[in-house]
């Protein structure tokens, strides 16, 4: 499942700021989660136009997960737990077996 993430401008500016202060970018990279290359792009987009830079509002962390992977997560755990329902259901009677064999004899 894939988890697209949106920074806010503020974010993004305080990352560049630890850029500009000598941290380099895989470090930054390792600190926040980011690949290496985002950070790249964020620098280029702030060099061209420094006051219209991240415009778009944006919401740290915001997880995109569209309705069919969540379809798809339930429908994995309900064959899940349908598997581990017989699976108990085959157990209760093969030690009911066994207790009456335990019992008989």
């Amino acid at each position: 499942m894939k988890i697209r993430r949106t920074y806010t401008r503020e974010f993004k500016l305080k990352v560049l700021r630890e850029c500009e202060n000598g941290k380099g970018k895989a470090q930054l990279s390792r600190e926040h989660g980011l690949h290496p290359s985002l950070i790249s792009r964020w620098e280029k987009e702030f060099r061209e136009d420094p006051e219209r830079a991240f415009s778009r509002q944006g919401n740290i962390y915001k997880e995109n997960v569209t309705i069919g992977e969540l379809e798809r997560v339930i429908g994995e755990l309900y064959a899940e737990n349908s598997f581990l329902k017989k699976a108990l259901s085959n157990l209760k009677v093969r030690l009911q077996e066994q207790r009456r064999k335990n019992t008989r004899g």
